[in-house]
């Protein structure tokens, strides 16, 4: 891996106008496996993420200062983050760690791509930087889906992914007594992380089940290595006594100044309260989650095609090579649908191997053997993702959760009742309508904490499927940029990844 590009060395290795053959967004699996696959094919690469740690989400891990000895141990298949560091080390991959992308723009219609980020902790330093690439792959993961209910904004009540993260990279826990909750296989992963990090887990509360999983008896065949996994965490469980609950939800949270306790209900098949079920357990934190939905932004500003996946997120549509709709932009990991780590590393490869070829103008060096292996173990694995998300998919009666003063949209504290209330009374029938109403998503996170919740309120009163996303919008603006960098937009760029200046 080559200095980082904020040296001195780095910056005058390339003529500023001279494009890389490729910049990765995202240094998770799929944009690691991608970055390192086309460097070792000849080509140029610029790896960005806004972490200044490779590994994404999935592989997150401690600061060298937080003094880990064994961070492996709050993962699993950690063999396969290291074989990939291990590559990238010897590699001509130039790492941009701590650049937070905000746009992806084009020089004309055949121009190289012009990549823009901004630096420093959440883009803090307002440092503009861009990146010239002849290729982009788009590999930014995906984020939290958090369906609302009454007391979710209490302290205490912190994602599940959140959790997670937490503990893989700050070694800390969110409580001493934390309930899992939400829906899907990563609460067997952060309710097993947190037991054997010492937290007591009464709890793993499931909203769906994992019955719907027998309905694909082809994905589950073909995937054994997941059975593998579902076995571990379980056995796990067993050890540390927690208890599965499954077709139940935590529908309140009890507390004043944080967490005291929840309440869990049963649900029926579409996930409504079944009265006269709620038990209170008694904790000092949450950890919730309803499944994850890829972080398309930068892909939908471009116009790339959008599909709807089995539980209602929006994914890209791809080709068999990992290419978008629009030419010269690829994509992998999450951004297609979510899969989990193995398969976005299988998709980044594949689009690296593709991007290579593209450019280079012959097969991949590989041979097409290595490229139909490929995609036979992303066909294999994106049937059981679909299987997973369709068995976990949220049901149409959540809603039925909320109370009317329940906050939906935290960032802007819009409750149910003024979601309610611009749909029948004043004619709202999307997201969007509803956002105009009641600034509904307009806070700092941009809709991702609220906007599955809000489109869900607003598609009810036409009939619309409740669980399908709004069309994603085609937003300039994929993260918060400081008005310096849109300010210095027409500065001539000195480097390929420099700083522009007053």
């Amino acid at each position: 891996m080559r200095p980082s590009a904020d040296t001195p060395a780095a910056s005058e290795a390339r003529d500023p106008y001279d494009p890389y053959d490729l910049a990765v967004i995202g240094a998770g699996c799929a944009g690691l496996a991608g970055a390192v696959t086309a460097a070792e094919l000849g080509l140029s690469v610029a790896l960005l993420d806004a972490s200044p740690q490779i590994g994404g989400q999935f592989f997150r891990h401690p600061a060298p200062n937080a003094g880990a000895t064994r961070p492996e141990a709050l993962h699993h298949d950690w063999s396969l983050f290291t074989g990939l560091r291990r590559r990238l080390e010897a590699s001509e991959v130039h790492h941009l760690g701590g650049h937070h992308v905000w746009t992806v723009t084009r020089d004309g219609d055949d121009g190289p791509w012009v990549v823009h980020a901004v630096t420093g902790a959440d883009g803090g330093e307002e440092r503009p930087v861009r990146v010239r690439a002849r290729t982009v792959l788009l590999a930014t993961g995906a984020y939290e889906r958090q369906l609302p209910f009454p007391g979710w904004t209490l302290p205490g009540v912190v994602g599940a992914g959140g959790a997670q993260a937490m503990l893989k990279s700050g070694l800390v826990l969110p409580g001493r007594r934390v309930v899992v909750a939400g829906s899907g296989p990563l609460l067997l992963a952060v309710a097993s992380s947190l037991a054997a990090a010492g937290a007591h887990v009464p709890a793993v509360i499931e909203a769906s089940g994992y019955l719907g999983y027998a309905r694909q008896p082809y994905a589950l065949a073909v995937n054994p290595r997941k059975l593998a996994e579902a076995a571990v965490h379980g056995g796990a469980l067993l050890r540390h006594r927690v208890r599965l609950r499954t077709r139940s939800a935590v529908t309140e949270v009890h507390g004043t100044e944080r967490v005291e306790a929840v309440t869990v209900s049963r649900l029926d098949r579409e996930w409504r309260p079944v009265p006269g079920t709620g038990r209170r357990i008694e904790c000092d934190a949450l950890a919730v989650g309803h499944g994850l939905a890829p972080q398309i932004e930068l892909a939908t500003t471009r116009g790339c095609a959008t599909r709807t996946t089995p539980d209602g997120t929006t994914a890209l549509v791809l080709d068999a090579s990992q290419e978008t709709s629009v030419r010269g932009l690829w994509a992998a990991g999450e951004t297609g649908g979510v899969g989990g780590a193995r398969l976005a590393c299988v998709e980044g490869e594949l689009a690296g191997l593709a991007i290579a070829a593209r450019l280079r103008g012959h097969p991949a060096p590989y041979g097409r053997g290595r490229v139909r292996d490929l995609e036979r173990r992303r066909d294999r694995m994106r049937a059981f993702a679909d299987a997973m998300t369709a068995a976990h998919a949220p049901g149409a009666g959540w809603p039925q959760w909320l109370t009317d003063d329940t906050d939906v949209c935290r960032c802007e504290e819009v409750t149910a009742h003024s979601v309610r209330a611009a749909v029948t009374d004043l004619g709202a029938r999307d997201a969007r309508t509803v956002k105009l109403f009641t600034r509904a998503g307009m806070g700092w996170c941009q809709g991702r904490m609220c906007g599955a919740a809000v489109a869900c309120l607003a598609g009810q009163r036409d009939g619309a499927d409740p669980l399908a996303e709004p069309p994603p919008e085609r937003r300039p603006f994929a993260a918060p940029v400081p008005l310096r960098a849109l300010g210095s937009l027409d500065d001539p760029v000195s480097a390929p990844h420099t700083t522009t200046t007053d």
